[in-house]
């Protein structure tokens, strides 16, 4: 199965994201994480995309749809793949749309987490990736502990588009760009809603139930 979760920035789709892919057994495409990949490793791409992903900014479809095929053009991840951060906007949209058709593969349901603008800047300002094992933490929500990140604190990192000024720029784009396609997915009978704003395990409890549901 296919899954899609989706939500404004900071809403947790990485935390539930991760949370999904150890207990269905799926690959998790974060768009986010191979742009990032791409400036740590100083490619040519990387280069280019980093004064965008600093502002807040989103980089071209071309370069996203191009990492999102060769994903799905893989067999031993075929249909059996969660997209975390993709599509964002309707264009996106339609073309995974495409490329799922064009690879055989089906998408079992578009899972949105609905949360307020308030808890969205306090969950981004919060939060904190692991360079090491990629966890996602939030030093308000869900803080690192001995118990739930043997990695250590020295691995713990920012991102450096966390800021009031990005988080606002990066909340707006989102009302303007990609929620509309809420719309498309919501005609192709697809969309689920969660109540985003419980605490992370009700969260999941939500999304795992609805998961259950459209698996039997």
């Amino acid at each position: 199965m296919n899954i899609i979760l989706f939500g404004p920035p900071g809403a947790g789709k990485g935390t539930q994201s991760d949370k999904i892919v150890k207990d269905f057994k799926l690959y998790k495409v974060s768009t986010g994480h191979l742009l990032r990949e791409e400036i740590r490793n100083k490619t040519n791409l990387g280069s280019k995309i980093k004064p965008l992903i600093d502002k807040g900014l989103f980089v071209s479809d071309e370069v996203i749809d191009s990492l999102i095929e060769k994903i799905l053009s893989n067999k031993k991840i075929n249909n059996n793949l969660i997209f975390d951060g993709y599509p964002r906007n309707i264009n996106q949209a339609k073309k995974l749309d495409f490329l799922i058709n064009k690879y055989k593969q089906k998408i079992l349901c578009v899972l949105n987490l609905d949360v307020d603008k308030n808890t969205i800047i306090k969950r981004i300002k919060g939060r904190q990736t692991c360079l090491k094992c990629g966890l996602i933490f939030n030093e308000y929500f869900n803080p690192p502990t001995d118990k739930n990140h043997p990695c250590g604190v020295n691995f713990l990192e920012k991102r450096s588009d966390d800021n009031d000024k990005t988080i606002i720029n990066r909340y707006e784009t989102y009302l303007n760009e990609t929620k509309p396609i809420l719309k498309f997915y919501n005609e192709l009978n697809l969309l689920q809603h969660v109540n985003g704003t419980l605490k992370i395990n009700e969260i999941y409890s939500e999304i795992r139930d609805i998961i259950a549901s459209l698996e039997t």
